[in-house]
């Protein structure tokens, strides 16, 4: 199968040029600059006259619910949601049911992936106070890293004893991404805050109990256990200024595929937290109650800013949903996460255009370096020799996100009645068209992705 993707303005690699891709049995081999027509004959042309070509995105940090958790979400359902929102490959978190913190669970969740995902996959090993012993039977040409929750969270994953974190951040060989938010501390300021308004209190004082004050100590502890084991940190959803300070500043250069010039220590921002902030309490309610919590308008900023300084590596989406009767309540009764993956391009050419990122500076946050610190081979870039994975994006296209559009089980988002200005038009797994004219392609299935 010969496909050529013609018309398009590519962005790849700090460059953005017009030119032509030529595909063949789902590998890129043929980038020609300007819109030329390859000469050898092919089985599809795909006119991407308008739109910017960009490499599929990575989503690094979502919850797909499955197994254990259906009602909310599953492998199909929300890979389709991926597919619809130009996201390529993800990585799936272990808190589902079983959690993943055994080798066989993990197997299982591959097993589920190969028959049910409509995009490439895999998944992180989730930590526990007791099981550090399995990371050395861990393949690490399988699995992006360890997830570790050092501070609240579901799941009763937290990994809460220093003997244990002493031995995780000395023994671990694949990268810890950590979930930092300190359980003394909201614990103490769930107690205040109920005193104060009662056993529910409302979803604006989310921000108050998971505070900057409880990610900052369990960030600051994570980034010391990391400088002193020299172990890989990538810390998950980071939300406010003042954890910024702990941060060294990462710039990846062209001419390395992976972290030659990284730091050990990186962060993650998700689209929620650069996009709303704590006003957004008083619109969307507990459809925006996650964890940690969606902060200050001057976190948001902090964090926009640390999108082109540096300091932030990646953006993930914390993809996390649930039904709407479970997001009924306020602070102690309302369950946190979002969905997200489906929207979550579309949001962040929404900064582009305010001019908070260049569209470069989008493509290296979400495709380029997700592959490059995790090591992910032949994806990420659009190079010769790589997997087709691509999305296609129109400019000044406005449409409003509506109930009907929602490709995840839980039937609801955030975005809905949002009017946007770009669209995703296709989506190319493995050179694959798995969405396009709004249809995601429930037949195609994609590929687990190989590490380093």
């Amino acid at each position: 199968m010969r496909t050529v993707v013609l018309g398009g303005t590519i962005v790849n690699e700090g460059k953005t040029f017009d030119g032509t891709i030529v595909i063949e049995d789902g590998k890129i081999t043929q980038i020609i600059q300007g819109n030329l027509y390859p000469e050898a004959s092919s089985d599809e042309v795909i006119d991407a006259s308008g739109c910017f070509v960009l490499p599929g995105i990575i989503d690094e940090h979502v919850h797909f619910r499955e197994p254990g958790l259906t009602e909310k979400a599953d492998i199909d359902s929300e890979s389709r949601a991926a597919a619809a929102g130009g996201v390529t490959t993800y990585f799936d978190m272990p808190n589902t049911v079983p959690q993943t913190t055994t080798l066989k669970a993990l197997e299982e969740k591959f097993a589920l992936a190969a028959e049910k995902s409509h995009v490439n996959y895999s998944f992180f090993f989730g930590a526990t106070n007791d099981n550090i012993s399995l990371f050395e039977q861990l393949d690490p040409h399988r699995i992006p890293g360890i997830k570790l929750f050092m501070g609240s969270s579901t799941g009763n994953m937290l990994v809460d004893r220093r003997e244990s974190l002493e031995q995780l951040f000395s023994s671990a060989k694949l990268p810890i991404m950590a979930h930092c938010e300190d359980t003394a501390i909201i614990n103490r300021n769930m107690a205040e805050s109920k005193k104060k308004y009662g056993e529910d209190p409302t979803v604006i004082h989310h921000p108050e109990i998971r505070s900057e004050e409880a990610c900052y100590e369990s960030t600051h502890l994570a980034v010391e256990l990391a400088t002193k084991y020299h172990a890989r940190l990538h810390i998950a959803h980071l939300t406010t200024a003042k954890e910024l300070d702990l941060l060294p500043t990462n710039h990846f250069s062209h001419h390395s595929p992976f972290t030659s010039h990284l730091s050990n220590i990186t962060a993650e921002a998700t689209v929620s937290h650069l996009y709303f902030y704590d006003r957004d309490y008083a619109r969307l309610g507990t459809r925006i109650k996650c964890n940690p919590a969606i902060k200050t308008e001057r976190d948001r900023e902090a964090l926009q800013q640390a999108l082109t300084d540096g300091r932030i590596t990646v953006v993930g989406t914390d993809h996390a949903p649930h039904l709407l009767s479970q997001k009924e309540g306020g602070c102690a009764k309302a369950v946190s996460g979002m969905p997200m993956i489906q929207f979550s391009l579309v949001t962040m050419l929404e900064l582009v255009d305010n001019g908070i990122l260049s569209l470069e500076r989008l493509v290296e946050l979400m495709c380029h370096n997700p592959a490059r610190l995790f090591e992910v081979r032949h994806r990420g870039f659009i190079r010769e020799g790589y997997q087709a994975d691509l999305v296609l994006v129109r400019p000044n296209t406005a449409w409003v996100c509506t109930k009907s559009m929602i490709q995840s089980k839980c039937g609801w988002s955030p975005m809905e009645g949002h009017m946007f200005l770009w669209r995703v038009e296709r989506t190319l797994c493995n050179g694959h068209t798995v969405y396009a004219d709004g249809v995601v392609d429930s037949d195609y299935i994609g590929q687990p992705v190989v590490f380093r």
